[in-house]
């Protein structure tokens, strides 16, 4: 089965100076509570029976390119990601799991590190399935997950009122790095997701 929707993906450009001032924690104004979960499964990309295609937007280092992403779970752990333009020219072909990413097909103008390394951690937060909790805020909206990521943790945004998953925000203790946002009917499949980071946690 193929779904097509919208994905738009940011890079939002600023100097770590102004990034890296006033910055504040994404729990700020969230109560600690109990655990009721130790994972959370995210469900949007998880059916391997289904093709999921986006009509995506992405302006990323001085390129600005419209086409066609399309996201295929190959086995437990890894994705499929294949990129093209409209009309099918395959800007992008690679393959990422929890551990590995695989570059199949890349065009010379996105195959640089700066590029590539962005988009490893954009579509790894993307596509990943589990989140070990450690953490659990909440305040009369939403209720956030946190899971440890390295250094850094992710925050998962579960709306009450919804009953979904909303957003996932990657962070150091100082900024948010990496913020995806969920449009979706159901807690299955997004219909609109965009993605924004910024830059310079990535360098």
């Amino acid at each position: 089965m193929q779904r097509s929707t919208i994905l738009c993906l940011t890079t939002s450009l600023f100097f770590l100076a102004l990034v890296s001032c006033g910055s504040s924690k994404v729990t700020a104004g969230y109560v600690e509570k109990p655990l009721t979960t130790t994972v959370y499964d995210v469900r949007y990309f998880s059916d391997p029976q289904t093709d999921y295609v986006y009509k995506a937007n992405i302006a990323i280092y001085g390129n600005a390119l419209t086409g066609i992403f399309i996201a295929k779970k190959i086995n437990d752990k890894t994705h499929r990601v294949v990129f093209t333009t409209e009309f099918g020219n395959k800007l992008i072909d690679c393959e990422i799991s929890p551990t590995d990413f695989k570059v199949n097909a890349i065009v010379p103008e996105l195959d640089r590190k700066i590029i590539v390394n962005t988009l490893r951690e954009d579509f790894r937060l993307l596509l990943r399935e589990q989140f070990v909790v450690q953490k659990q805020f909440e305040d009369t909206e939403n209720t956030i997950y946190q899971s440890a990521d390295g250094k850094n943790s992710n925050y998962l945004f579960f709306s009450k009122k919804a009953k979904k998953l909303v957003k996932i925000v990657n962070a150091s203790p100082r900024k948010e790095k990496i913020n995806l946002s969920f449009t979706s009917e159901k807690d299955i499949f997004a219909e609109d997701i965009t993605i924004n980071i910024t830059t310079s946690s990535l360098q």
